[in-house]
């Protein structure tokens, strides 16, 4: 009963504190907090607090709550604190696919136009798919974790490898493929926030209603098929909803590190809990890291701005050297 008041806790204040963060990203930008005070009598401001800052933070919430849950799904499915949702090539398959697209179609990340920024994130859903197909053919199936795992190391090497070469046979497309790999929410508007909500939303109903099985696999292979769990047709929906959520967040805001790592070991050393409220938490801690990321990537040197995977990765590096240095002392663990 402690276990779910604390969850109960921890969710509320993750909201609370989300809620606070988007009203201040509200307000952080290259005009400062003067569109928000003139957002009712000045039309040009009105349009930059709704058109821009809050779909971007909103997006950016959203973004990092999948990877959130992502990487929770990851650390429960390979029974490795330190997966990530990036495993099984998707996040480089994405990549080649916005690639493809920019060297082949003349698309731009930085563009407006709802027509671009849907054949961007078609191309990148399509390429996420494309990397987890791979990954699931060399591994054959789901049956085996560790084979799986490798393969998506394989995988993501030689998708990331065939990025390279399609931006070097296409140099006009470094910058904005530079763009893409450094993670931004900028360009993030409200359709895309529809459209990472809707597979947000899925993605959180299937992983959740799995919860009991993610435990019963947490106490071994061996023990999950005694207590008679389907745990190939159950390995294989959790890859789905990885590639999922992954793909759908990939493809609004580029290659960004760390915070699904991060978001369930932070959960995890706030409260103990079971997988099914464990996938939840790790959602609302994703959320609000990416976003708090983006509106501290807005402030360091505004009225410019830096690229929001490169802040995570930073940071989030920092908390992985961390984690290494405690798990070395005696007892300290993960």
């Amino acid at each position: 009963m402690n276990g779910v008041r604390h969850s109960l806790w921890l969710g509320c204040a993750l909201l609370l504190v989300a809620a606070a963060v988007l009203l201040l990203g509200a307000g952080v930008g290259s005009t400062g907090f003067d569109s928000v005070l003139n957002a009712r009598t000045d039309p040009v401001a009105w349009q930059i607090l709704w058109d821009i800052r809050l779909p971007r933070t909103l997006g950016a919430w959203v973004a990092g709550a999948l990877l959130g849950l992502a990487g929770s799904v990851a650390q429960g499915l390979f029974r490795n604190p330190l997966a990530d949702p990036y495993l099984l090539g998707s996040a480089s398959g994405a990549a080649l696919g916005v690639a493809l697209a920019l060297a082949f179609f003349g698309m731009s990340p930085f563009a407006t136009q709802w027509f671009v920024r849907l054949g961007l994130t078609g191309a990148a859903f399509a390429g996420a798919v494309l990397g987890v197909v791979l990954t699931l053919a060399l591994a054959k199936g789901v049956q085996h974790t560790l084979r799986l795992l490798l393969a998506g190391v394989i995988v993501g090497v030689v998708l990331g490898a065939a990025r390279d070469l399609v931006t070097i046979a296409e140099p006009d497309t470094l910058q904005a493929m530079q763009g893409f790999v450094l993670g931004s929410t900028g360009f993030v508007g409200w359709s895309a926030c529809g459209v990472m909500a809707a597979a947000l939303l899925g993605s959180l109903l299937v992983a959740a209603s799995l919860g009991r099985v993610l435990d019963g696999l947490a106490l071994g292979e061996s023990t999950a098929l005694s207590l008679g769990l389907p745990l190939g047709a159950v390995r294989g929906v959790l890859v789905a909803v990885l590639a999922l959520a992954t793909g759908a967040a990939v493809a609004q805001t580029g290659l960004i590190a760390f915070v699904g790592l991060a978001s369930p070991h932070l959960v995890r050393s706030i409260v103990k809990t079971t997988h099914g409220r464990l996938l939840v938490l790790s959602a609302l801690m994703g959320g609000l890291l990416l976003m708090a990321a983006d509106v501290l990537a807005r402030w360091v040197i505004a009225p410019q701005e830096l690229p929001v995977g490169v802040l995570t990765a930073v940071l989030g590096g920092s908390y992985l050297l961390w984690l290494m240095h405690r798990r070395r002392r005696p007892g300290g663990g993960l």
